[in-house]
């Protein structure tokens, strides 16, 4: 279906949350209505006129079931438990606006609605990119307390994007370079160690996913050495024009030198939040089996109370009251949904990264003219940052990283179910092929008649709104105006 709005729905449904400065905390309402009910009405408008696909697909199957689910489960345990309706809603709307942006990206869009979608969403993470550190420097202050506004929300996944540029599609330009320049010196800026270690992982991911055998490994290997050599150099540079930064460097690497028990208060408050979670979510026997539920409150486990001495008095240590998504993802799903309704989030997200990786690496060595092999090669990077992210946060505190994690995971499960069954399809002919060269020539006795086809031959994947769009195609083949394989759609040849 041909709609002329299409473009401007995207990206309405992507940029406005680009500006959602304060996430699930915001005490303005006003704001939350502006930036987050034009983007659900946006979404909404792209799923009317979203094609369908024709056929099932065991991975969207399991992926949208796991999905609905944790939001489901989420309803019933809020009626179980009882919670504040207002928090739950705070922390349950980047959810289900990652919901809406999986259902908008797991559809047979054709190539331009793929290349616009993706276009939205890239522009719209360096939109974010470049609010967050204006708006966090804009506030004023020293560099300890400013360093935890300017990181983007989606810092991670426009980094995994670049990456899947330059060691994935071997692309670079001289924008896509500034960008990650940029990156890097707002990395540094932040004196945030999870961001670094977020930002190896994903370049360690990105060479695996380039390298589908041993000797292309090496290859990729000595090219993200030179790149890690290039950025150290660039990093120690840094150190050296910016002392003050490299001093803050020093100290959050020797903090807890500093400490009377001797460990980083940073990591024992994340895991005093982890343990007191955990022990409420097995206290009994349902909330062990739906959780405590989302917005529920959290505090500190009493156990690490020695372990922050000199950094939290007793009283103030037994204040602290949370209610707002936990740091930790993974311990945080169980903490809110349980073993039932807990953990289907997590497992959907880890196998579609698995899957989906897997296959990367063998069609990008057995076919790589496979239309969609870029955007599932893209998604794949984008959602890699979701677990990166976890090292520091929760990635799903945030509404608009709820809807880029949420249409990258769409584009996943999407790209892998054409690919594959393109893939089938390629093979089923294949076999055709060889099997009709062992017949006898056409009239011969037992030969087949010209006009009779196998009625067992495999059925098109995806309805195509018109025969020269028709999906699972190798590049060349039916599109006359398709770009060269692991073409970018979304950066400038700058």
């Amino acid at each position: 279906m041909r709609n002329k709005f299409a473009v401007v729905w995207m990206w309405l449904f992507l940029l406005p949350l680009a500006f959602d400065f304060k996430g699930a905390e915001t005490a303005s309402k006003a704001i939350q209505i502006l930036l987050t009910v034009p983007s659900m009405a946006a979404g909404c408008l792209l799923l009317l006129i979203a094609p369908r696909f024709a056929r099932r697909s065991r991975m969207r199957t399991l992926v949208t079931s796991l999905f609905l689910l944790t939001m489901l489960g989420s309803v019933a345990t809020q009626v179980l438990q009882g919670n504040d309706s207002g928090n739950y809603m705070r922390v349950i709307l980047p959810f289900l606006l990652m919901l809406l942006g999986y259902f908008v990206g797991c559809r047979p869009w054709d190539s331009q609605r793929l290349a616009q979608i993706e276009r939205a969403m890239y522009w719209s993470m360096i939109a974010s990119l470049v609010f967050s550190f204006g708006f966090g420097m804009a506030t004023g202050g020293s560099l300890e307390s400013v360093r935890f506004r300017i990181v983007s929300v989606t810092f991670l996944c426009l980094q995994g994007l670049l990456l899947h540029e330059f060691v994935v599609a071997k692309r670079i330009t001289k924008f896509t370079v500034l960008i990650f320049l940029a990156t890097i010196v707002i990395e540094l800026l932040s004196v945030t160690r999870s961001l670094l270690v977020g930002t190896v992982l994903l370049f360690a991911y990105a060479t695996w996913l380039a390298a589908p055998s041993l000797k292309h490994l090496f290859t990729a290997g000595l090219r993200a050495v030179m790149i890690l050599t290039l950025l150290g150099a660039m990093a120690a540079a840094s150190a050296a024009f910016f002392p003050a930064v490299a001093e803050h460097w020093v100290q959050r690497m020797s903090f807890a030198k500093d400490t009377e028990s001797g460990r980083d208060p940073t990591t024992i408050t994340r895991l005093a939040e982890m343990k007191d979670q955990y022990d409420q979510a097995m206290s009994s026997t349902l909330s062990t089996i739906v959780g405590m539920g989302y917005g529920h409150d959290y505090r500190y486990s009493p156990s690490y109370l020695p372990d922050l001495a000199g950094q939290f008095s007793k009283k103030d240590f037994y204040a602290i009251k949370e209610w707002a998504a936990g740091h930790n993802f993974w311990v945080y799903q169980f903490f809110a949904g349980g073993l039932l309704f807990g953990l289907a989030l997590p497992i959907a997200i880890l196998w579609a990264l698995w899957r989906g990786s897997m296959a990367y690496r063998s069609w990008r060595h057995r076919a790589p003219d496979a239309l969609y092999l870029p955007v599932l090669g893209r998604a794949l990077l984008v959602v890699a940052a979701l677990p990166a992210t976890s090292i520091g946060g929760n990635p799903l505190g945030n509404r608009f990283s709820g809807v880029v994690f949420g249409v990258a995971l769409g584009l996943l499960v999407a790209s892998y179910a054409r690919i594959a069954h393109a893939m089938r399809m390629r093979a089923a002919e294949t076999a055709a092929q060889q099997a009709r060269g062992r017949r006898p020539a056409r009239g011969a006795p037992g030969g087949m008649p010209p006009d009779m086809r196998p009625h067992d031959e495999p059925v098109p994947e995806i309805l195509p709104t018109h025969g020269a769009s028709a999906p699972g195609l190798p590049a060349g083949q039916g599109r006359h105006h398709e770009p060269p394989p692991g073409a970018s759609s979304f950066a400038p040849n700058a």
